[in-house]
């Protein structure tokens, strides 16, 4: 075979533009290559006492209560397409749409679905404290504080945090967490593979999970008591001090730790205990197909 003479070898030397330059023209019309980002602010007036859904199919979602009359919705769009000029078209058709009813208030993130093109919305959402919120998220977090109104979240493939709420929570995820902490209510969370944690609550829970931890304090207990339920995974439990309820706890396989002193207890040999604290009255019943559970 002919060797290269100096010439040719000079031929095949890198493009101008150095390793950068060669590298961005390999990349050059490969779907995703390049992105584009951009971040737009609009307020709406608030639906007095109302409720406000959002509806985010890809993005983080914040929303937090503050003392105002407006809705205030900061969106950064993130865009990825096979150049540049791509990329910045698809930012503007991701829109944040405005509809609803009397007293209520939709938002939904609108990202047009193309097999080379890749978008997402993180909304951050500032509201009156009094508002009621729904939202509901496809591919993000969600993050709800400093509410005083029920809120209702629902994440396929995200965690859902919930601070500093005083109201009824309904929370629901796929698979990642629930974090709850600093809430008042009646709180219902529900998890298919990922751990429920409750930290200083006042009121009743209802969570359950298919896999994962749950782990709750409760400060003070709600009439409809304390029901927490898993397949596979422990459960902790801690009580105020002082509470009237009537305990049952569950467990198929694993052991059972009970630091409370329990009037008229039971324990059982199918891995069951019963009792009562103080003068009994909501339930405290705890699940486990396989783990522990811990009350205290």
């Amino acid at each position: 075979m002919r060797r290269a003479n100096r010439h040719e070898r000079q031929h095949f030397s890198a493009p101008h533009g150095g390793i950068g330059g060669f590298l961005r023209s390999l990349l050059a019309g490969i779907p995703w290559s390049e992105s584009a980002e951009r971040t737009d602010v609009s307020s709406v007036k608030a639906p007095p006492g109302g409720t406000l859904r959002i509806h985010n199919s890809n993005g983080k979602t914040r929303v937090l209560g503050e003392e105002r009359d407006d809705v205030s919705v900061t969106a950064c769009k993130r865009a990825r397409a096979e150049s540049g000029e791509a990329a910045h078209g698809l930012l503007d058709e991701i829109r944040v749409l405005e509809s609803g009813t009397p007293g209520v208030l939709e938002l939904e993130v609108v990202i047009p679905r193309k097999w080379n093109r890749h978008g997402s919305a993180n909304l951050d959402v500032r509201v009156p404290k009094g508002l009621r919120v729904e939202v509901v998220a496809s591919n993000g977090k969600v993050c709800l504080a400093g509410l005083r109104g029920s809120v209702k979240a629902k994440s396929s493939n995200g965690s859902v945090t919930v601070s500093d709420v005083v109201g009824d929570v309904e929370v629901t995820t796929s698979n990642a967490k629930v974090e709850c902490h600093d809430t008042c209510g009646r709180l219902v969370a529900r998890s298919s593979n990922g751990k429920i944690e409750v930290e200083d609550h006042r009121g009743s829970i209802d969570a359950s999970t298919s896999n994962g931890l749950i782990q709750a304090s409760v400060e003070e207990v709600g009439r409809d008591g304390v029901l927490l339920a898993t397949s596979n995974g422990r459960i902790v439990l801690v009580l105020p001090h002082v509470v009237d309820a009537d305990v049952d706890l569950h467990v198929d396989n694993g052991m059972i730790r009970n630091d409370r002193s329990l009037d008229r207890a039971v324990r059982e040999t199918n891995g069951r205990v019963r009792g009562v604290l103080g003068k009994g009255g909501p339930p405290v019943k705890l699940r486990t197909s396989n783990g522990s559970i811990c009350l205290r």
